[in-house]
């Protein structure tokens, strides 16, 4: 565990460095008043301000409007609402590029600064729907010309179902995704979602636990956390004259209390029950998964196989739940996330900053639902329920594959005592293999933020005796591996079972699944650098390990790799020394299970 609250004095690169990356995917010129001119069409931004009532604060929300040419009265056009990602603003590359891909289009655009970011007041609270998503509603009543700006603007040219009901859209990644489904939970005049890389649980997303059991807390994620925490404390560095309403006297500079405590308990160390269970209805309460189910409006959920902050584990919870409740839903897994490659999208994938929504897949599917729930084109293909790209796959029209769900676990695999993989229980060896963590990690999967800015990464790696591995025969077809794969496991830790009960769930063993890709030659990939932390409720009893989603293919002559470290040093670990043993028998042994398509 990294300890401590985290210095005040580290906030610049970590600010100025993540928030830059965020937008260089998207990248285009900064907005500002005036005209542009494209191919497509022309269109005029005009900044605004709105105040708004919200969290029981006056708020002063930042923002940009485009019109298309020829939009009026009497030529109206449906809305598309979007905002930034964490530590961005209206003005940066991705958000406005939003903005003016939609109103050449001929959408009216509404791209603002999130509660915290840019020049918009208020602390930075996580997307709440009953802050962040009643601000946005705030920006609904505008395009329905109920409200006007605090200069007195308004307009009238928003197509509307009825009056005070306009047609409008969001769109938005990452921390602009999740803001869209709070948005939606409180005001049902939003009439379509498409949210980007972005979190279903963020007690999930930051203190992942991957065991069943989902009331014990999993492992700290500090890098990835206290990388946004520094970004929004390090607010004044990117906004020198700050509004007063962002400055919190209290507890840290520019989060909501509830956030800051948030962040203290997982620096603490420490998992006792009270701040537990406080950590984790809060967390909980901010995130999608606690009110989804007041969402009705048609989301499209796109998410990235390359991303170790928000999973595709993450889209997959929201999009059963959605479905479930019947609410319009479809899933693309693309590409790019937040981990290694969001500055650099492949062939053919999305780029708003390259205009490319006609001529990149996920951007063709965007457009389709727009048509759909804003245009009200009910004859118009909105595509598959499920899609995902292929990377090995090097023809850029080819690269996704679609299917009516997603795949279910169907090839079993028995880990074997002498470290094999095996297809059948017959042929699991009688065996007992030791590991034991260390003081310090011992191994390594990602640089979780020095990966988002192109930073340069160690490859992944484990040090001997700190884990163990079962791996498979050489595979006589390929494998396509498409979903998250399972493991059910049961290790014996005297030393922990001693203490897992103390009330402090930080006495509880940590152990990291995850998948390699063995070639030939040796060579071993770590799966996206995709780790599966888990804080093991009861080392009495066997547990179920849920691992990262991923698209992965094994080629013919490699050989899939599972291991179980006591390590990562992306995460908080074990507390003291714990040893930990893993037998196998023939009728009593863990078992990995994996998703695979084609066979």
């Amino acid at each position: 565990m990294r300890g401590g609250p985290v210095p005040r004095s580290r906030t610049v690169l970590a600010a100025v460095g993540t928030a830059a990356a965020l937008a260089a995917p998207l990248a285009t010129p900064a907005s500002a008043a005036g005209v542009g001119t494209t191919a497509l069409g022309e269109y005029t931004v005009t900044a605004l301000k709105f105040t708004v009532e919200t969290g029981g604060r006056q708020c002063v929300v930042d923002a940009d409007l485009y019109r298309p040419a020829g939009v009026d009265a009497q030529h109206t056009a449906p809305a598309v609402l979007t905002t930034n990602g964490f530590g961005g603003s209206k003005s940066d590359g991705s958000t406005d590029a939003t903005g003016r891909a939609f109103a050449q289009r001929g959408y009216v655009g509404l791209a603002y600064s999130g509660l915290g970011f840019g020049k918009s007041g208020c602390l930075v609270s996580l997307d709440d729907p009953r802050i962040d998503g009643k601000a946005a509603s705030a920006l609904v009543d505008f395009l329905a010309g109920t409200r006007a700006a605090d200069d007195g603007t308004t307009i009238d040219y928003v197509t509307a179902d009825k009056k005070g009901d306009p047609r409008v859209g969001m769109i938005g990644g990452s921390y602009g995704g999740a803001v869209q489904m709070a948005t939606a939970a409180v005001d049902h005049r939003v009439d379509a979602l498409v949210p980007l890389i972005t979190w279903n649980d963020l007690s999930y997303s930051l203190d992942p636990q991957n065991a069943a059991d989902r009331d014990v807390p999993g492992a700290f994620k500090w890098q990835w956390t206290n990388g946004f925490y520094l970004m929004g404390e390090g607010q004044p560095l990117l906004e020198p004259s700050l509004d007063p309403s962002r400055i919190n006297k209290l507890s840290c500079l520019h989060f909501v209390d509830d956030a800051c405590r948030t962040i203290s308990t997982l620096n603490s160390g420490r998992y006792p029950a009270d701040k537990t269970q406080a950590l984790l209805d809060y967390a909980r309460g901010v995130s999608p998964v606690s009110y989804l189910k007041d969402v009705k409006a048609p989301t499209l959920l796109v998410q990235g196989q390359s991303d170790s902050l928000f999973n595709l584990n993450e889209a997959r919870a929201s999009y059963d739940t959605l479905r479930g409740q019947g609410t319009a839903t479809k899933m693309i897994w693309q590409s790019w996330g937040h981990s290694g490659g969001l500055t650099d999208p492949a062939s053919g994938e999305l780029n708003l900053g390259q205009g490319n929504l006609e001529t990149s897949y996920v951007g063709k599917r965007v457009l389709a639902w727009f048509d759909r729930y804003l245009h009200h084109k009910k004859g118009v293909d909105t595509g598959p329920a499920f899609a995902y790209y292929r990377d090995w796959i090097s023809d850029p029209n080819g690269t996704y594959a679609t299917a009516d769900g997603v795949p279910a676990l169907s090839k079993k695999l028995y880990l074997s005592g002498d470290g094999k993989l095996v297809d059948n229980r017959d042929k699991v060896a009688r065996g007992s293999r030791e590991y034991r963590n260390w003081l310090i990690p011992t191994s390594h999967s990602e640089s979780s933020l020095g990966g988002l800015i192109g930073l340069p990464d160690p490859a992944p790696h484990d040090t001997r005796g700190t884990y163990l591995d079962w791996t498979t025969e050489p595979l006589t077809t390929t494998t396509d591996v498409v979903g998250a794969p399972k493991a059910t496991l049961k290790v014996i830790s005297p030393k922990t079972e001693r203490v897992q009960n103390s009330g402090d769930a930080a006495d509880k063993l940590v152990l990291f699944a995850k998948l390699y890709d063995v070639a030939p030659d040796g060579t071993k990939t770590l799966v996206h650098r995709l780790v599966a932390p888990v804080r093991v409720p009861d080392v009495t009893r066997p547990f179920t390990v849920t691992l990262p989603g991923i698209v992965h293919r094994y080629e013919k002559g490699h050989r899939i790799r599972f291991v179980v470290a006591a390590s990562d040093d992306a995460y908080g670990g074990n507390k003291g020394i714990k040893p930990v043993t893993v037998t196998s028998a023939p009728q009593d042994t863990g078992t990995v299970e994996l998703p695979v398509v084609g066979q």
